[in-house]
């Protein structure tokens, strides 16, 4: 079975960069180093996922708060956790600290106003984040109980808080822990990256204003430091275009391209085109129209940590029947997207 790994950038992408000889071998070091610390903290977010699987299958989670408080550490480059704790994140003068707060602060009212959701498991979950992990650490990461934060060296990769749909991509990891419960492997694995995608890019376009016609649904866009950009890369993935060559981390679009092994970072192409697709020719806002399809999906089914694409698919036709009614544009487009990518 595939080990967790609900980081941002893929493992491939990084040994790829420690490997290229065009690069120095400052550059090297630090991808392999990145590489390298993140598969050390996997291990703390699988039995965390396994903890928040028990309480809910025997405790009912009690509320602690309506409005979920937003926490900030800073690990001043170190590998500590959580961080010293700043106390007054807001107004900080650390433009890191501050926009992590202001924008996981946005993420707990999208949630709240959008989808009628009390932070990560509907009860009103602390939303803690640790920024400057590490040393030019490039990576993100939803770790099972909080946020961290890495700077990027500044060549491959840029202050990881300054993406808005990074934000919202790893924070949604704690969505998918706390409701469908999917493993990390094989198809299950792609839809939970694909789950995290889907609301960081939405996230993204709520805080700017943008409908799904104008939203350009690339992941990624602004960690992307000037060595990247060099090479004629534009953003990680692309949810309208999987396959595209200014992706970083191409994918694959079609579900019959899929293979046994894939890391889920690439088998979640599909499902990604099949949403950008619906939310296209539904028109208007992707978390009013296709987004809120989703969101009944995954907040409904229970848990079901081994769901194919092929489930999801026909659960999101039926809730968009239910939700927006039969021969509705969002029924319409949720089916497109999905006879786009083969399901």
């Amino acid at each position: 079975m595939y080990r967790c790994q609900c980081q941002f950038i893929p493992d491939d992408v990084l040994k790829r960069w420690a490997c290229d000889p065009q690069l120095s071998e400052e550059i090297c070091k630090n991808a392999d180093y990145s590489a390298r610390l993140t598969q050390h903290l996997r291990d703390i977010r699988l039995q965390t996922k396994r903890l928040a699987g028990f309480l809910l299958e025997t405790h009912p989670l009690s509320t602690l708060t309506e409005n979920p408080e937003v926490t900030l550490f800073d690990c001043k480059q170190t590998l500590s956790l959580p961080g010293s704790q700043v106390r007054d994140p807001a107004t900080s003068a650390d433009i890191t600290v501050s926009r992590t707060y202001t924008e996981t602060d946005h993420l707990a009212t999208f949630l709240r106003q959008v989808f009628k959701r009390n932070s990560m498991d509907n009860a009103g979950m602390t939303l803690m984040s640790s920024v400057h992990y590490g040393r030019k650490y490039n990576n993100a990461m939803w770790n099972g109980l909080q946020m961290i934060y890495g700077d990027g060296d500044g060549e491959l990769f840029i202050d990881f808080t300054t993406g808005t749909d990074v934000i919202g991509h790893e924070l949604a990891h704690g969505l998918t822990q706390y409701t469908l419960q999917l493993d990390y492997d094989e198809e299950p694995g792609g839809l939970n990256e694909s789950i995290s995608d889907c609301f960081g890019s939405m996230f993204r376009q709520w805080r700017f204003q943008q409908d799904s016609a104008s939203a350009d649904w690339l992941i990624g866009k602004e960690i992307l430091g000037r060595t990247s950009l060099s090479r004629g890369f534009t953003c990680l993935r692309d949810m309208s275009n999987p396959g595209g060559k200014h992706c970083l981390a191409a994918q694959p679009a079609h579900y019959e391209q899929l293979k046994r092994g894939m890391d889920p970072h690439y088998t979640s192409g599909p499902p990604n085109l099949a949403f950008s697709t619906a939310c296209k020719q539904a028109g208007g806002n992707s978390w009013d129209t296709v987004g809120q399809v989703w969101f009944h999906v995954i907040t409904s089914a229970g848990q079901r940590p081994r769901m194919s694409m092929a489930e999801f698919a026909a659960r999101t036709r039926q809730a968009a029947t239910e939700l927006f009614g039969k021969e509705s544009a969002v029924e319409s487009g949720v089916n497109a997207g999905w006879q786009k990518v083969g399901l």
